[in-house]
């Protein structure tokens, strides 16, 4: 029995300290940011199996898209090559998973494509040079507090290859849709 009085103000101790390191400000910083999940998609598919090299998502948060600290990145969780020419409606590829940011305005949204790009026509794989290794697309709208943002990025994949009777060569230059769906949570 002693040892239960021993141990009775270190139990209030404790709770006391877990209390308080949960204060008021705490909460609010938590409830005042916004969650991104960014999904890509394809359609147009007569062009064949294409491939793109996904590195990176990222939005525009300053108007003057040359600052340095203009883009923010996402924290994507699916990068490197994938065969775009599979994904639609019903099976996007998850770019970014419920990625936590303040409530900023969004300008654009971009994907950072690498240099492993290429198209399989009948079986042969052409390599894509890239016109543009950041594609972007307009967004313009708000992100508030405690609401959860689905944005689907659909490539079209007809528009965005073409071919360089020139330099003879496939260009990749993805034309960009994006949809969003805001989420009250």
């Amino acid at each position: 029995m002693k040892q239960l009085l021993i141990f009775k103000p270190l139990l209030y101790l404790l709770a006391l300290v877990v209390f308080a390191s949960c204060t008021k400000e705490n909460i609010e910083e938590a409830s005042a940011t916004s969650q991104i999940t960014v999904s890509l998609k394809s359609s147009n598919h007569s062009v064949g199996k294409m491939y793109i090299d996904i590195q990176d998502v990222q939005i525009r948060i300053n108007e003057n898209a040359h600052d340095s600290d203009a883009w923010m990145s996402l924290n994507t969780i699916n990068q490197g090559a994938f065969n775009i020419s599979d994904l639609n409606e019903n099976t996007p590829l998850l770019l970014v998973d419920n990625f936590n940011v303040e409530g900023h305005y969004v300008y654009e949204i971009r994907l950072v494509l690498g240099y492993n790009n290429f198209v399989d026509i009948n079986s042969v794989l052409h390599n894509l040079d890239i016109e543009n290794s950041t594609p972007s697309n307009l967004v313009e709208m708000q992100l508030n507090s405690t609401r959860r943002y689905d944005m689907v990025i659909d490539i079209d994949l007809e528009k965005s290859v073409s071919y360089n009777a020139d330099e003879d060569m496939m260009v990749l230059a993805p034309k960009l849709y994006t949809a969003i769906r805001q989420i009250e949570y």
